[in-house]
């Protein structure tokens, strides 16, 4: 009888880096005498959009024992190949073309190389449960023989390939392949520990980082939230893959390793002084990513247990995944000691205000958003900032007004982290998915039959809701003042212009503003306001020398049309928000604040 397949094997190559192309092949013992199937995935865990991975692949064969076989594309994102015996050795072959300079899909050039499995790995029908090998190869030529490759995935041999080399490595299963992304190139590196983890920071692109500064500053929010979840830790060694360019920004979480993109001037350099915001973005960044090591890589609901790779799938709980953990990313900054409580206040001022701008909130839930984060949240269009909410920043806030509410109706003894370390193990440490009703049940068990069932009941309402939370009165409580004030003087046109253009084009047009009312929409180039011309940078200094109630006359272009619209120009809303230590505070809401932010 033919012998069943006991591994996948797979090998890519940079074959040509100038022309942007990986040759990957995967070689498995047919499962299916009618015909074995393969498919790549047309989508990434941690973004959620269908990405198409297949339309990159720009040649496929397959062939056994040397001779070539028959294949056949099926559907957009899988092939079939002819019919062979049962435990046939088949290997097909293909190219990738990579060239998206992003964390989600694969980059070659021959500066560098980048890609995730679901980009790249075919996943043969069957196989699924079967451990993999990948043999990683540097591409050849005297110009790349100083590359070197940075991943997680474990050494199939350990101890006999070389740090940073390239080599065969293993995988328990094909989810954990494509869960390590590969980076490769002449990098730059350094190493931290952390709650007795190992911490590799690898930096890609041209750059002045200080690599002691960042590390060490990456340590401390590393461990405090190694701390926050207790044992056990759920890997051995971790990995921050940045690509360095001159603007950027993202981020994609992995199960021991994370892939960023961000600014050169964001880095800290030699001799700093101070925190600059670029500094502080990029370290809550890196700690949203880390701490998507156990909030949704481990803990996870059960719409993901197993994915699907090839449809959406769909769950209304991403703002307990996003959302919990885009409060917990600056949270742990200030916990740390990374940064002060100032300007940890600052940052929470401007995720109120981000949330309060979008009339979006009004309209959608975010239960709904992350419902629909498929087709809305990752595709945003003009009208976006009116029609949906971001399940990061609101669901931010409402871990936010959770957390104070748990502290302050359990005297400080029950707080968000205690629902989090039950999350762990009920559901991170087991892998059981969470139900969609999880979340509602974890708060009312960690917060106890007085407390629980009442701020349950009242999550669901505002995870269900559109209404806006009581901030102000929850923030009082821990002797902080939340203040809403406008902008400035000048008048408001209820509008956003491109940015980085010279001439005025409009990008969104909010909901109940001047520029609404008139008629003008998104696309509409503005030429002349009162017959004096108009670009995007002159735009502020013109409306600095008028008043709210004026009525003013814009000339636009709408495609190759020449309009004219009146307009009265609107106060400028009251959308930016602050908060501040209240100067009275009490020492029942100093301690409160000093167990919530680990500081008084």
């Amino acid at each position: 009888m033919p012998s069943s397949p006991s591994s996948v094997e797979y090998r890519i190559r940079p074959s040509n880096p100038g022309a942007h192309l990986f040759a990957v092949s995967c070689t498995v013992r047919t499962l299916d005498p009618s015909g074995q199937v393969f498919r790549l995935p047309a989508w990434i865990p941690g973004s959620y959009m269908i990405r198409e991975f297949a339309r990159n692949i720009v040649s496929l064969r397959a062939e056994t024992g040397g001779k070539p076989c028959a294949v056949e594309k099926i559907d957009k994102h899988s092939w079939k190949v002819e019919a062979l015996p049962r435990g046939t050795r088949l290997t097909l072959h293909h190219e990738v073309y990579a060239w998206d300079l992003s964390v989600r899909s694969a980059h070659l050039d021959t500066t560098h190389g980048f890609f995730n499995g679901t980009s790249v790995f075919l996943a043969p029908d069957g196989c699924a449960a079967l451990p993999c090998t990948v043999v990683i190869e540097a591409p050849e030529g005297e110009q790349y023989r100083n590359w070197r490759l940075a991943t997680t995935l474990p050494p199939a041999r350990p101890g006999r390939t070389r740090e940073f080399g390239f080599g065969r490595f293993r995988a328990v299963d094909y989810d954990e392949l494509i869960d390590h992304p590969v980076e490769m190139g002449c990098f730059t590196s350094a190493r931290f520990d952390a709650g007795g983890v190992h911490h590799d920071l690898v930096l890609s692109g041209r750059h002045d980082c200080d690599l002691d500064r960042l590390g060490a500053d990456l340590a401390r929010i590393c461990a405090c939230q190694i701390e926050l979840f207790g044992a056990p830790v759920p890997m051995s060694r971790y990995a921050f893959l940045v690509m360095v360019v001159g603007e950027g920004y993202g981020g994609l979480e992995h199960r021991a390793s994370t892939a960023l993109i961000c600014s050169r001037a964001d880095l800290p350099w030699k001799g700093m002084e101070g925190l600059p915001d670029g500094y502080k973005t990029f370290l809550g960044l890196c700690s949203h990513e880390y701490f998507h090591t156990w909030n949704i890589k481990r803990i996870k609901p059960a719409a993901f247990t197993p994915y699907e790779l090839g449809r959406e799938n769909y769950t209304r709980l991403l703002w307990a995944f996003e959302g919990f953990t885009s409060y917990y990313d600056d949270l742990i900054l200030v916990r740390s000691g990374v940064i002060g409580v100032e300007d940890y206040l600052a940052l929470l001022g401007k995720t109120v205000s981000n949330v309060m701008r979008g009339s979006g909130r009004l309209r959608q839930s975010v239960a709904e958003s992350s419902f629909d984060a498929w087709i809305k949240y990752y595709r945003q269009d003009e009208n976006a900032p009116n029609a949906i909410v971001s399940y990061y920043t609101k669901g931010a806030l409402i871990a936010l007004a959770l957390d104070l509410q748990l502290r302050v109706g359990s005297a400080g003894r029950c707080s968000l982290d205690a629902v989090m370390r039950l999350l762990w193990a009920r559901h991170g440490q087991s892998g059981a998915g969470v139900a969609e009703d999880g979340i509602f049940a974890a708060v009312r068990e960690a917060a106890g039959p007085r407390l629980g069932p009442r701020l349950a009941d009242w999550l669901e309402a505002a995870v269900e809701g559109t209404g806006d939370l009581p901030l102000p009165r929850l923030l009082k409580d821990f002797g902080i003042v939340l203040e809403a004030a406008s902008t400035g003087k000048a008048p408001w046109l209820g509008l956003k212009l491109a940015a980085g253009e010279a001439e005025a084009k409009v990008v969104n047009v909010f909901d109940g503003g001047p520029a609404q009312a008139a008629g003008i929409a998104a696309g509409d180039v503005l030429l002349a306001l009162d017959g004096l011309k108009l670009s995007a940078k002159g735009m502020d200094g013109c409306l600095a020398r008028r008043r709210p109630g004026e009525r003013v006359e814009i000339h636009l272009f709408r495609r190759d049309e020449l309009m004219q619209f009146q307009l009265t120009l609107a106060p400028a809303p009251a959308d930016n928000y602050s908060l501040k230590l209240a100067p009275r505070a009490g020492a029942a809401a100093r301690a409160l604040r000093e167990g919530w932010l680990g500081r008084a």
